[in-house]
Parts: C-alpha cells; structure tokens; sequence
C-alpha cells in the first residue's frame, strides 16, 4: 500500500491542475496548440498548478475515509468544501457541477447523504466518477462483489444517483483495485469486464443500461480511433475517455496530456485518467515539475500518509 494512495491521489490533482487551464477548447484547437506543461490563467484564470472540483472533492472524501467509512461524514464534508472553501485550491470554489450543486444544496438543508443524490437520466455528468478513486482504496480487499458495488453506489449517490453513473464509478474502482494489485493494464481491463458483466447479469440490471457500456466492456475501448472517444461532461464519455487515454499510453505523462488534449471537459478527463495513471506507473513517475508546482501538494501529502496509515491498520 505504501506510496500508492500517493500516486493515485497526487495522479488525479495533477491530471486535474494540467487540465484547469484549458477547460471547454476545442479538439482541433489543442491539437495547434497542445498542453505540454503546467499553464497558468486560461479559462478559469487561475494560477499555475491550481486543480478543481474534481480534486475538492477526492480529497474530501480521502480525507472522512482516513476516520473511516461513515456516508454522513462524506457528505458533510462537501458541504464544507461549498460552503467555506474546504479542500480548495485556494480557499475559494470556483466550479461545481449543476447536479453536483443541486445535491449538496439538499445536504445543506439536512437531507441525509443516502438520499441527496440526482436520479433522472439527464443527471449522468461525471461529477461522481471524477472523485470515486479514494473508495478503490477502502474496498481493496473487499471480495464480495456486492458489498463493494453497494458501497461505491452510496458514494456516487451523494450526488449522482442514476444507475449509469454508479456503474461508471463501478466498473472504474474495480478496474483501479486490480492496478492496485499489481495486475499489468491487459489483465485488470479483461477481469474488470468480466466481472462487470457477470455482476450486471446476476444482478438483472436493465440491458439497455449495460449496453450503453458496449464500448468498454464488450469491445476492446483502446481500439477505437480517437475521433470515436468524447470528451465531454458526460459520464459514459468521461469513463470511455479516461481509459482509451491510459491503455494507450506509456506513461503517466503520456496518459494526461493525451487526456486533456481531447479538450472539452479537460480537467475531468485530466483527473479521472491520472489516477489510473498514477496507480499504475507510481508516484515517481509522475514528473518533478509538475508535483512541485501543483497547489497546496504538502497538505495533499500529509492527507495521502494518514490514509495509508488509516488503511494500513
């Protein structure tokens, strides 16, 4: 476990920070002119290394699992984060997501995390997906398939409650565990659509929900030709995106900046693809220069040890 809370987290802020600068441009637009580094300003005007809701919320919800498992908990932390800035960048929110911002305002009148989430099908963004790594942590170990689904469902369901979003989120921490486990890409993506579609089928899940996923888990996702994979807001794409970047890549470098150079929803992609990234090729493969400059990166830091420390006891 040592380190690989570290290289996930450290992969998802840093996929995320690479991202800001350049959310909503166009494809076309970055492939003249492609992120290869650290930006400051941009579309958020932001400073260099500053990450977004997207790290907010991982960190959030690291940080309620290194007091262990508690939905409650989890859920009063983002009411933190909206309503004082806690676990920003800087003090200061300056993105959320609509369904996203609905949820929390629900919390924020006293409604329990069990219920807070959207549920409508035109809820599906990828504001769950984008912050579900930490949970691939807790449930590592986990070999009941249904506890694990049932726990990852409660987490998504905060916010995004809608079957497809939780499937998402599904299929993407059971993906991140067997790269935890030290299984090479190949190998986790096989067992991960496997055990996906043998979970559906022996849970009844709608088909017409499961085969929205064909891309992923009856076809090989890193086969598609680029102009096939989206990259926007919504989460089937987001979780199309995020793995066509990391099987096709060789390194974490590599996986990101192909993930945000896909454009649109740049820092989402950015965060979701670097924490497979990181997971996978490890915390120091991620370069120098781009954890120096990355925000707050010593409170990020201290936050990765007490959870490694929480999950190691």
């Amino acid at each position: 476990m040592k380190n690989t809370v570290k290289a996930g987290i450290f992969g998802v802020c840093i996929g995320d920070a690479l991202g800001v600068p350049v959310e909503f441009k166009k494809r076309a637009d970055l492939k003249r002119a492609p992120v290869t580094n650290m930006q400051a300003f941009g579309s958020w005007n932001q400073p260099k290394g500053t990450w977004s809701d997207d790290s907010s919320l991982t960190l959030c919800l690291a940080e309620s699992l290194t007091k262990g498992y508690d939905l409650e908990k989890i859920g009063e932390s983002f009411v933190k984060w909206v309503k004082y800035g806690h676990w920003t960048a800087h003090e200061k929110l300056f993105d959320i997501g609509g369904t996203t911002r609905h949820s929390i305002a629900r919390l924020i009148k006293g409604e329990s995390a069990r219920f807070s989430g959207n549920i409508f099908e035109e809820d599906n963004g990828n504001g769950s997906l984008m912050r579900i790594l930490p949970v691939a942590f807790y449930l590592k170990d986990e070999e009941n398939i249904e506890s694990l689904y049932r726990t990852v469902k409660e987490v998504s369901s905060i916010t995004h409650g809608h079957f497809r979003s939780v499937f998402a989120c599904f299929v993407y921490v059971v993906f991140a565990i067997e790269l935890i486990k030290g299984k090479n890409k190949q190998e986790a993506y096989i067992y991960t659509q496997k055990m996906a579609l043998e979970f559906a089928e022996g849970q009844h899940f709608n088909p017409k929900e499961i085969q929205l996923f064909a891309k992923i888990l009856y076809n090989d996702i890193s086969q598609y030709p680029e102009n096939e994979i989206s990259s926007s807001g919504y989460v089937l794409h987001s979780l199309e995106a995020s793995l066509w970047c990391f099987l096709n890549s060789e390194s974490y470098s590599e996986a990101v900046l192909k993930a945000v150079n896909l454009g649109e929803d740049t820092d989402t992609t950015g965060a979701i693809t670097g924490g497979l990234a990181g997971l996978y090729y490890g915390f120091g493969s991620i370069p120098e220069e781009w954890v120096a400059q990355l925000v707050r990166k010593d409170d990020i830091e201290n936050l990765c040890m007490k959870l490694e420390d929480q999950l190691m006891k």
